[in-house]
């Protein structure tokens, strides 16, 4: 129990700036082992996000309350995968082999093709929940930023890390193993199933489908995935899953 309760405060720690971290230096595999908790910490940010909804919606509108949230993620997070959407789109949007787009990615300057998918990643995410009706938007405040955070389980799992050099994306994935996966799988199935009844699995499914496609693309382009694809993961996850629960709010 203890060790469960240090890899949730690990996974906490990294995915936002919340000061509940352990202190010292914490070894690779504690790391790789804090990936099974990725979508329960989504879920705690999903609870502040739909907390401060239901304060704000009865008074400012549904526009308005959107832009709020979405500076409060970023309050929590400190826009950590952002960074990631950025460098991921200027390195695979240019450089002629793996090596040279890896270079890319790892300088701190962004390009045009960083600034452009950063504008459509908060654009799309800003439309979509503003898009939900008024007092709807709670499942999808809860179940976007854990889904979210599934999508760097499966890449870290499933892929090898790119940088020979190693980096801080390679504690990861490079001590990643299944159990990680399954573990994080179950804990997001049981969260879609329990808000969404059968719709959220459909959501899953479609999610796990798309990340295929990614990795297969940045497999493709990088031969491996970096600490920069995975945060750009987060933040592509995020808009489609409230794109996905978009197209399946009917049925909810």
């Amino acid at each position: 129990m203890i060790r469960l309760w240090a890899e949730l405060r690990l996974a906490t720690a990294f995915l936002t700036l919340l000061p509940v971290g352990p202190a010292g230096t914490v070894a690779p595999l504690q790391l790789a082992r804090s990936l099974t908790w990725f979508p329960l910490v989504g879920l705690f940010l999903g609870l502040m996000l739909a907390g401060l909804d239901l304060l704000l919606s009865p008074y400012l509108p549904a526009t308005v309350v959107a832009g709020i949230l979405m500076v409060l993620l970023v309050l929590l997070t400190g826009g950590l995968h952002l960074d990631g959407v950025a460098d991921v789109a200027d390195g695979l949007g240019g450089g002629r082999d793996a090596a040279a787009r890896l270079r890319i990615m790892k300088d701190s300057r962004v390009g045009a093709m960083g600034v452009v998918a950063l504008i459509l990643v908060l654009l799309l995410k800003y439309q979509a929940l503003a898009a939900f009706p008024a007092g709807e938007r709670t499942l999808a405040l809860l179940l976007m930023p854990a889904a979210g955070r599934w999508l760097p389980v499966l890449l870290a799992v499933t892929s090898p890390y790119a940088r020979p050099e190693g980096g801080t994306g390679g504690a990861f994935i490079d001590h990643a193993g299944w159990p990680q996966l399954l573990g994080a799988t179950g804990l997001l199935l049981a969260l879609a199933l329990y808000l969404c009844n059968w719709p959220g699995g459909v959501v899953l499914l479609l999610l796990a489908l798309a990340a295929w496609l990614f990795r297969a693309f940045v497999m493709a382009r990088l031969g491996g995935v970096t600490g920069d694809v995975l945060g750009a993961a987060v933040e592509g996850g995020e808009v489609l899953t409230l794109l996905l629960l978009l197209l399946v709010h009917p049925t909810l």
